[in-house]
């Protein structure tokens, strides 16, 4: 190195007040602080300091890199500054993907209520549907899910579970009887899906357990499933958490061990360190205990000797839009 020697032994006072300033301000000891300055000047090929009995002093090469050095700093400190703003920025819209029925439960047992009241700055916007929207291409930034993860590579927590059985409209039981076993289902008419949903594992298993079954119609969703098992016309394979809660409609078969699947709250690897996000997706896992009659269902099976002999008709609520806000009161749905 050119000019005086860089020596890792101090030749200034062990009490040195610029050497315990550094050392306080970097978090280090006083041997450290010269390690690194030797370094430094190492790697510059020039010394930055005079070596005093009375302490350091800047050089002239000090001095003439200080207004850049003093720049440096100050960028760095911005960037930091920007990085734990970043971290701590609870505020702005997490786009939430999953079945519609499943909002209207969450809301029901006061868990988006709980959400904003810890979370007030952040907005929950749902894209409802039965379909899987993919989140690497930013159709949505977490998705409330059952099944297998198509979306892949994603971060990934279990929160419930999702089990589904056979259902039937007091109506149909009375006109056309009703299946003692899985095998008796060939013999009923059939309410199925269309072909985009044709990944739902229903679907799979009706074909697998059915294929020459009668299917009287088919939905391009859970509700319209439903909504057509409610009008009598046939057998429906629905959530237990849906159908055992429709009074008008009765369980026949299951829970079909061969639906049982985890419900998943799941986002990509880049969301998960987005605050709001990582709020929302930590949220879910939190409450995974309530979210168990949500997901899964509580209410005891129903039977047909359980319900009104009254022929039960069509009744459903008009659908919602495909997506809504959910925001804390006072603010603005975007």
């Amino acid at each position: 190195m050119r000019g005086a020697a860089c020596s890792t032994g101090t030749t200034s006072s062990p009490s040195s007040p610029w050497l315990a300033t550094a050392a306080r301000i970097l978090g280090v000891d006083q041997s450290t602080v010269q390690r690194r300055l030797c370094a430094l000047e190492r790697g510059l090929g020039y010394p930055l300091v005079r070596r005093l009995s009375t302490g350091y002093r800047l050089t002239a090469f000090g001095e003439s890199l200080l207004p850049e050095a003093q720049r440096i700093e100050e960028a760095a400190l911005a960037l930091q500054q920007r990085v734990e703003a970043f971290r701590h920025d609870l505020t702005g819209v997490v786009r939430v993907t999953c079945p519609e029925p499943l909002v209207y439960r969450m809301a029901g047992i006061g868990l988006l209520d709980r959400f904003h009241a810890r979370y007030p700055g952040v907005e929950l916007q749902f894209v409802m549907s039965d379909k899987y929207l993919d989140l690497e291409r930013g159709e949505a930034d977490v998705a409330l899910r059952a099944g297998e993860t198509r979306d892949s590579p994603l971060i990934a927590r279990r929160i419930g579970w999702s089990l589904w059985g056979v259902y039937a409209s007091e109506r149909y039981i009375e006109q056309h009887g009703r299946p003692v076993r899985v095998e008796d289902l060939q013999a009923h008419a059939l309410i199925g899906f269309d072909d985009s949903l044709s990944h739902n594992r229903a679907a799979g298993w009706l074909r697998e357990v059915a294929p020459h079954a009668r299917f009287v119609a088919r939905n391009d969703s859970i509700l319209g499933v439903m909504r057509s098992a409610l009008s009598g016309i046939g057998l429906a394979a629905l959530p237990t958490a849906l159908g055992d809660d429709e009074p008008a409609l009765v369980r026949v078969l299951g829970p079909i061990p061969a639906l049982a699947r985890p419900w998943r709250v799941l986002t990509t690897r880049e969301l998960r360190h987005t605050p709001r996000v990582a709020a929302f997706f930590d949220f879910m896992v939190e409450e995974k205990d309530n979210l168990q009659q949500v997901l899964t269902g509580g209410a005891p099976a129903r039977t047909a000797s359980a319900l009104p002999s009254a022929a039960v008709g069509f009744s459903s609520p008009p659908s919602p839009p495909a997506a809504v806000s959910v925001a804390p009161a006072g603010r603005a749905n975007a």
